[in-house]
């Protein structure tokens, strides 16, 4: 017969099995069976899960209070799922019966070990699985017993026991107060009765039920504190049961000791029947670990414990790999030290009967091996595995094992699985930190490594830098090869290690390696050719070798469509690549090599314009007897040689040398461009014969006939000729350019020729050359319009400051001139030229050299 019934139906969502579980304890606790709770609350989480994660339809529970048992009822609607199969059911017996290795199966295979009884019902569109748990027999004679014990092993009590016995009404308010509790409380009756318990009563500040709640449950049992007479508070163990009088009113009933003596009330752990009492005892993997430990120390601590609280040889811990299809070994203890950390093998080992998805006892494994690589060698015997699942989605495996046979049984597995079953929450918990620690870490490290990267153009620093990313953040050393030209092999290009004394070792040991292939566009391979060749060497036991070389991989620089070089990275002895490692290298490879092949084109277009910019520059100047000649010359912007302003001091037949300044439209290479064919034009029109004027007109056509590409010019032209006097005759034509200043031996300055049209403008020009004689001492200063235009704000240098600078030049060489007017020019301004700049200075000595 039915005496109390509780149902609740729950959606097909990931949290649905959490909220079950809450569900049938409290249902459970709330009717005064705790006994039945956890076997209860076992069985409903693994039905619910199948349910709502593997079926995904939605889950009725129904729980039914029977006169000796406890009937409890999953309800699903997906009526063709299979049944599990059983070691005496023939796998092809029926296709009605689910593979092993599923999910599917696992609670009907706990049904099976924990329930009294248990069964499947169809129904039209619905599938009900439900189990009976029996009550314990209330009979007379002795329902529990603990074996004599000595008396140095009996809990302590300081002195008499009180136990204090509180009745309280359903709201909550004292009805009785015996006189243990007046002695343990120093409260008299007749000052709390009638006072709400909540006024006595400290309650934990924990997460859970409260002070009212728990007053309405059927029994509850624990500890926490009460306020004596004098305001100070004493801990307590206490017991509470729910109870109904003659009325049928509900009232509590609290029994309550010292904590110090809660050996009086506190049950002792419930044996299942006909197992032992030891064996009986809950599992707590978690026990004595700190808040906030990181997932290695997690996972060390668990295997240490499990293998302790099973009397174990071994113990190892795997995770699955993001992908779910490897075991990572995360965690072991007890095995051989070739069993590493970080080893992978597949998940499924084709062994329908050692699926990692159910808990696994092998007696012998020298009987029946198991495909574990993690054992292999190990001498183990004994072995009982158990997997850790969150929601169904299976995290990873835990394993313990002896060199002793038949060391486990079923009843180990299933107190291992409980244990379990609490633990996969706190590992994923703690690994979901941890990863996103690792992505967050991993995303800054790659922004930083972006921004280092974009910040240079330089190729050899570009190398480096990629090295020192490298190392040691993701390996112990690093090396960098890039590919030749046309199809040449890989030459190495860059070596760095953690430790600068091993980096000429590790560099002698890479050269007499063969570089590695190219291989594919991308992802990481292992490349053992350094320790191969260390071996064939016999280095590899030499001390400058040793624990030098673990794993190295390589990965390909791969940058538009094409592989340019090859980044490889190395562990010391011993260490093995985390994959999240292998991951980033990958990302910081695309980075470095799309970095590394802008440095190398930026070099290349660095060299060929730099040599196309030099050709553009006259030859060292010629010496001319009787005249000192200097000159300064700097291009405006960076990476620019030479730019629209131009010089030039050529001999034109013997006796006779021409020189030139002038300026191009413009900055940089399309000036450039014009400043060539002005220059070679100049020297090649001049040798012809052609006075000053006629070379011009000629450069004039010249620079129009270049059409959309032509630019105008302006020019200074002269043909200097020393005179035996000591004195130098020139020739002028200053065709739109600033024009030339004479600086005389009394400090006067003037002007040295006049304006004309300029070139590149007009067809027809009419010019024409101006005779001046710079006598001994004199200086003839050229310059061009960067010079002039110096700006700082709304002033400017102008002809006027030129002309000033140059009046405190009286004496001064040719070259002392030249300089004076660059400083002269860049102290106008704080800030750097902006445009071309070109001082050419011609000085006649006072004294003529042979």
């Amino acid at each position: 017969m039915v005496t109390a019934r509780a149902a609740a139906t729950f959606e097909p969502v990931g949290r649905s099995a959490s909220a079950a579980r809450s569900f049938v304890r409290d249902a459970l606790l709330g009717w005064g069976l705790p006994e039945v709770v956890d076997d209860a609350v076992v069985l409903v989480s693994e039905l619910v899960t199948n349910a709502v994660v593997h079926a995904g339809t939605a889950a009725e529970v129904c729980c039914l209070r029977e006169a000796d048992t406890v009937r409890i009822e999953v309800t699903d609607h997906h009526p063709e799922r299979g049944l599990p199969t059983f070691a005496d059911v023939p796998a092809t017996a029926s296709d009605h019966y689910a593979d092993p290795d599923g999910e599917g199966g696992r609670g009907l295979l706990m049904c099976a070990a924990l329930a009294e009884r248990w069964g499947v019902e169809y129904g039209a569109g619905r599938k009900t699985v439900w189990f009976r748990l029996a009550l314990p027999a209330h009979v007379a004679g002795t329902r529990y017993a603990v074996p004599a014990t000595p008396g140095s092993e009996l809990p302590r009590s300081s002195g008499p026991v009180h136990v204090a016995v509180v009745q309280l009404d359903d709201d909550g308010r004292v009805l009785a107060w015996n006189p243990d509790a007046e002695a343990l409380f120093q409260h008299p009756a007749d000052s709390v009765l009638g006072h709400p318990w909540a006024d006595l009563a400290v309650w934990p500040q924990t997460p859970g039920l409260g002070l009212a709640a728990t007053l309405r449950l059927a029994r509850w049992e624990g500890g926490y504190a009460l306020r004596r007479a004098d305001g100070s508070t004493v801990d307590v163990y206490g017991v509470q049961v729910r109870l109904r009088d003659t009325d049928g009113t509900p009232s509590t009933l609290c029994l309550l000791v010292l904590d110090d003596d809660r050996a009086v009330l506190r049950s002792p752990a419930r044996a299942l029947p006909g197992e032992k009492p030891e064996a009986s005892a809950r599992l707590d993997l978690l026990a004595g670990l700190g808040s906030g430990e990181d997932l290695d120390t997690l996972l060390q601590h668990t295997v240490e414990r499990a293998r302790d609280l099973l009397d174990a040889d071994a113990a190892y811990l795997l995770l699955t790999t993001d992908d779910e299809t490897e075991f990572e070994v995360r965690a072991a203890t007890g095995l051989t030290s070739g069993h590493r950390r970080h080893t992978r093998f597949p998940v499924d080992t084709g062994n329908r009967y050692d699926s990692p998805r159910l808990p696994s006892v092998h007696e012998d494994l020298a009987t029946r091996p198991t495909g574990l690589p993690v054992l292999g060698g190990s001498g183990m015997r004994s072995l009982l595995t158990v997997p850790l699942k969150v929601e169904g989605r299976l995290i990873g495996s835990l394993g313990i094992a002896t060199a002793a046979p038949g060391r486990y049984d079923n009843e180990d597995a299933l107190r291992l699985q409980f244990a379990a079953d609490r633990l996969a929450l706190a590992v994923e918990s703690t690994r979901l930190t941890e990863l996103e620690r690792l992505r967050r870490g991993s995303l800054s490290f790659l922004v930083e490594a972006s921004d280092l990267l974009a910040g240079t153009l330089e190729h050899e620093q570009t190398l480096a830098l990629m090295a020192q990313m490298a190392v040691p953040t993701l390996a112990s050393w690093c090396t960098v090869y890039t590919n030749g030209d046309h199809g040449a092999p890989a030459s190495l290009a860059f070596v760095l290690h953690e430790d600068e004394d091993r980096i000429d070792p590790l560099r002698a040991l890479l050269d007499k390696t063969p570089a590695p292939d190219a291989g594919p566009t991308h992802g990481a391979r292992f490349w053992t050719a350094p320790a191969d060749t260390a071996r064939g060497s016999g280095l590899a036991d030499s001390p400058d070798l040793s624990g030098l070389l673990g794993e190295t991989v390589v990965l390909p620089l791969t940058a538009r469509n094409r592989v340019i070089g090859l980044f490889v990275l190395g562990t010391s002895a011993g260490v093995r690549f985390r994959q999240e490692v292998l991951e980033l290298a990958e990302d910081l490879s695309r980075r470095a090599a799309l970095a590394l092949d802008n440095s190398r084109l930026y070099s290349e277009r660095t060299a060929t314009s730099q040599a196309l910019q030099r050709s553009l520059l006259p030859p060292d100047l010629p010496e001319i007897p009787g005249v000192e000649v200097d000159v300064y010359y700097q291009a405006a912007g960076e990476g620019n040689e030479v730019g629209g302003d131009f010089y030039d001091l050529f001999p034109i037949r013997e006796g006779t040398y021409g020189f030139a300044i002038g300026d191009v439209c413009g900055t940089g290479p399309e000036a450039a461009s014009v400043t060539g064919l002005a220059r070679h034009s100049l020297r090649l029109l001049a040798r012809e014969g052609l006075d000053a004027p006629q070379v011009l007109s000629r450069l004039n056509t010249a620079i129009l006939e270049e059409g959309s590409r032509s630019r105008f010019l302006t020019l200074l032209y002269g043909e200097l000729t020393p005179l035996p006097d000591g004195s130098t005759e020139l020739s002028l034509v200053c065709a739109g350019h600033p024009l030339p200043l004479r600086l005389r031996t009394d400090g006067r300055v003037d002007r040295a020729a006049t304006p004309q049209p300029l070139l590149g403008v007009m067809e027809d020009l009419d010019l024409t050359a101006e005779r001046l004689v710079l006598s001994p001492g004199e200086v003839l200063l050229c310059v061009t319009d960067g010079v002039t235009e110096r700006r700082e704000g709304l002033r400017m240098l102008g002809d006027d400051g030129l002309a000033e600078v140059l009046t405190g030049c009286t004496g001064l060489t040719a070259g002392a001139v030249a300089l004076r007017v660059q400083r002269a020019v860049e102290r106008f301004a704080p800030e750097p030229p902006s445009d071309d700049m070109a001082i050419l200075t011609l000085r006649v000595p006072t004294q003529r050299t042979a």
